[in-house]
């Protein structure tokens, strides 16, 4: 392995290339990485970089991101295939038909979404700066929210704004939700809970109608968030509720906590697909090149632009 990590070093500074890895990716990928995070802060690397090459470890709807940001670099994603389930909620034909069924409407995508989404959208969020973009769009506005319903359901209750909101949902995220929370606090009395707007259960602890446990000691956050309220938090355990893959970044920022994840079960396979070999292949022939067409790019940017300029 470390053959394989040094020849991975050597072709990156060879080619002036730079790697960005999503907080769910492996171990591996993680410790190799420039710049480990979530969607919305490497989209800000993507923007800033100066390598001529930028090779995403994370699904293939980053990597457009990134191409759209960047139009001048090369981007590379380690395994085509390596998709996401809730961005295949929606396409721009589906979007195209609710736009007409709703005229005038704010059309706000979650970042997880498709290059041509986002050409049909006038702002996109990542889960981290959702709220403060929704509280940012003037209030006589109508919006439409997509593709996921748990993060729009915990956005309008967060903002207040009514939203017509998309039936599209993270499966990771949503198996999360039918953990039973009682029975996991009850092995974990003393821990702070830290869950994703993706899941279930964070409408369920926001929404006072559907309130089932008690919010002490709960939180919502992004992954960012999750990562920022641990390196302040007294707490020494610990509950996550998102992606398993947050744990390893989590452990070497706190090693003295106990983390525990909400769902053993909470894998995403997109995200396990890039390994170390991946990565070497994708260097070394620099492929598979991700590049989004020029009219999708420049209808696709002002959102995104709009999603950077507000955290």
């Amino acid at each position: 392995m470390n053959d394989l990590i040094n020849e991975i070093n050597r072709l990156k500074k060879e080619k002036n290339a730079v790697i960005l890895a999503h907080n769910y990716q492996i171990p591996e990928i993680q410790d190799l990485a420039d710049f480990v995070g979530d969607s919305l802060g490497l989209s800000q690397q993507a923007a800033k970089t100066e390598a001529e090459i930028i090779v995403f470890c994370g699904v293939h709807f980053m990597a457009e991101t990134a191409s759209i940001i960047s139009p001048d670099k090369k981007v590379l994603i380690p395994d085509l295939q390596a998709g996401c389930s809730l961005a295949s909620t929606i396409d721009a034909e589906q979007l195209k038909k609710w736009k007409e069924e709703h005229p005038d409407y704010i059309v706000v995508s979650y970042v997880n979404t498709t290059a041509e989404v986002k050409a049909e959208s006038d702002y996109c969020v990542t889960s981290s700066n959702a709220v403060n973009v929704i509280k940012a769009i003037p209030s006589d506005k109508k919006i439409l929210f997509l593709p996921d319903k748990f993060l729009g359901m915990y956005v309008s209750t967060i903002t207040g704004r009514k939203m017509e909101i998309w039936n599209g949902s993270c499966h990771v995220h949503e198996k999360i939700g039918d953990v039973s929370f009682e029975e996991v606090r009850k092995i974990h009395p003393d821990a702070e809970f830290l869950i994703h707007p993706e899941c279930g259960c964070s409408s369920s602890c926001m929404l006072k109608s559907q309130l089932y446990f008690d919010c002490k000691n709960i939180h919502i956050y992004s992954t960012e968030g999750m990562i920022k309220h641990v390196m302040n938090s007294n707490a020494k355990e610990f509950v996550i509720a998102t992606e398993i893959g947050i744990l390893h970044r989590l452990k070497k920022i706190k090693p003295d906590a106990k983390f525990y994840p909400l769902s053993e079960n909470a894998v995403c396979e997109y995200m396990k697909m890039i390994t170390l070999e991946k990565l070497y292949e994708s260097l070394l022939y620099e492929k598979f090149e991700v590049k989004v067409e020029n009219e999708i790019a420049e209808k696709a940017r002002l959102p995104i632009e709009r999603m950077l300029s507000i955290t």
